[in-house]
């Protein structure tokens, strides 16, 4: 196993992560096979992985039950845990203290190694942060209940460097990244942004739910165009180690299979160690994937401000993701279109057209709107 800086930590962690949102089930999702599981995660932390990263409500609440199990019989003296807070259940103050307890009690210690403020965005970070969350992860730290302190993120890479510059004390921060993902959320200047302050990044959706993994025909042609036609799983997790602004990737394995591919590719991992043909073929590959985007938007902003509020770059960034990868990227993005405010949702869109004279791509965006909304609208 290779293993990385952790940004100013005192911790080497192993380029590959297990990240513990998409665990093997018998069925539905809070439904983990739990015997398939333990055996993966012991046989990741046996040939070196020695980060574990869960949630509150991963696998409907069992996913840090699972991990608690899986750490048993001495394996939890061998990795460091990550799990995060769950902001959206914090009413109140006392809120912090009720919700790590029980996450304590799933997880079977006393102690969480690294923790994190979920899924923190522009609605929801003035409201956790006016609530005391720096407070109560400082007086956590000082009475030893948990270890350096950061965030999960899905938002824009202002909403991003304005939260990391809001607070000396983040040691780590968790976001979305992968080939494909360059622009999107806190992107490539968010990932160089944390790095250049001394944060450990973390790495989440490197596979982008998976989607990456079975390319469609047009974009598999074109990995097929080099030499030993080169594994789309492998290419894409070496593309992120080949970054020395990332600290460890988390992959959300379902098989001992997928473990055992991901630690060979970590194994063989590094900084650096891509070729310039290999990344000119990574390149390739994202751009033959924006050709499937079925709206032409490059995200230029041009069509901003919205006089009506709208942010029309993230909801056209957010359909076409979901037509071109499909599976568990439509159920994240549509989570994703929910938790924007309203205002800046789709529907929010009055049909103006004010926007249409500025876009450069001549998208009929007012004819858009409401298929976007209707594609991610919650249903009654």
């Amino acid at each position: 196993m290779q293993y990385r800086r952790f940004g100013q930590v005192d911790f080497e962690v192993s380029a590959l992560g297990f990240g513990c949102m998409r665990l093997p089930t018998t069925g539905k999702s809070g439904k983990i096979d739990e015997p398939a599981a333990i055996e993966m995660i012991r046989w990741a932390v046996d040939h070196g992985v020695n980060y574990i990263d869960t949630a509150y409500p991963y696998h409907g609440g069992n996913s840090e039950r699972l991990v608690g199990a899986a750490l048993e019989d001495g394996y939890r003296d061998k990795v460091a845990v990550a799990t995060k807070m769950p902001i959206w259940l914090v009413e109140r103050k006392d809120d912090f203290d009720r919700l790590f307890d029980e996450q304590c009690e799933r997880l079977a210690t006393d102690r969480i190694d690294f923790y994190l403020l979920h899924n923190l965005q522009a609605p929801t970070w003035p409201r956790i942060r006016d609530l005391g969350a720096i407070a109560w992860l400082e007086k956590a730290r000082a009475d030893g209940r948990i270890g350096p302190v950061g965030f999960s993120f899905h938002d824009r890479t202002d909403v991003f460097k304005e939260i990391l510059d809001y607070y000396d004390g983040w040691s780590l921060c968790q976001i979305q990244y992968n080939f494909v993902n360059e622009d999107v959320q806190a992107g490539t200047p968010g990932l160089e942004y944390a790095a250049g302050k001394g944060l450990a990044v973390v790495i989440m959706e490197p596979l982008f739910g998976g989607t990456l993994a079975a390319p469609p025909e047009p974009v598999q042609k074109v990995w097929d165009t080099a030499p030993g036609r080169p594994g789309p799983v492998d290419m894409a997790l070496r593309w992120l180690w080949n970054k020395p602004e990332v600290s460890v990737v988390l992959s959300g394995m379902g098989t001992l299979g997928q473990v055992k591919e991901n630690v060979a590719s970590a194994c063989a991992s590094g900084v650096g160690t891509m070729t310039q043909d290999e990344l000119d073929l990574v390149a390739r590959v994202a751009e033959a994937y924006k050709v499937l985007d079925p709206i032409p938007c490059t995200g230029c902003g041009y069509c901003m401000p919205c006089p009506n509020g709208v942010d029309i770059p993230r909801n056209l960034q957010l359909y076409n993701n979901a037509r071109v990868f499909e599976g568990n990227t439509k159920g994240l993005n549509k989570n994703l279109y929910n938790d924007m405010p309203v205002g800046k949702r789709a529907e929010a869109c009055v049909q103006c057209g004010e926007c249409e004279e500025k876009c450069p791509q001549k998208i009929a965006i007012r004819e858009w709107m409401p298929r976007v909304h209707e594609a991610f609208a919650k249903k009654p």
